[in-house]
């Protein structure tokens, strides 16, 4: 059992949803989050250096703004682990910085509140 967290742009969230419930996985939880990786960016330079003004241009890469992004945990069977990851970035991939993140974690256990069940048959199953 593992647990996945994903970090992906804000407006990716729906096509990633989506794309992951035809895949076979609909349980997940999701989050409002502020973050930014080891590029810095800001969102109104970049605006600014698409549309081609050389003072935005100039200025990428000198702010620490944190970007609004979307952290989607999910707790999977081993065997659902490849099929997320590779969903979440064929979803996700522009081949632009803030693409965003995946880190897969071991999980101990998944207990079902309404009932005590433990383990993997708690968990979405392809």
């Amino acid at each position: 059992m593992k647990e996945l967290i994903a970090i992906i742009r804000m407006n990716m969230m729906n096509q990633t949803k989506r794309a992951l419930s035809d895949a076979g996985i609909s349980s997940m939880t999701a989050k409002e989050v502020l973050g930014r990786g080891k590029g810095v960016v800001d969102l109104d330079l970049l605006k600014g250096a698409e549309l081609g003004y050389e003072e935005a241009v100039s200025q990428l890469g000198q702010t620490d703004r944190l970007i609004p992004k979307r952290m989607i945990l999910i707790s999977l069977p081993d065997n659902l682990v490849n099929t997320a990851v590779k969903t979440i970035i064929r979803v996700n991939r522009t081949n632009k910085s803030g693409d965003g993140k995946i880190f897969v974690l071991p999980s101990v256990d998944a207990i079902r509140v309404r009932t005590g069940e433990h383990g993997d048959s708690v968990l979405d199953e392809a």
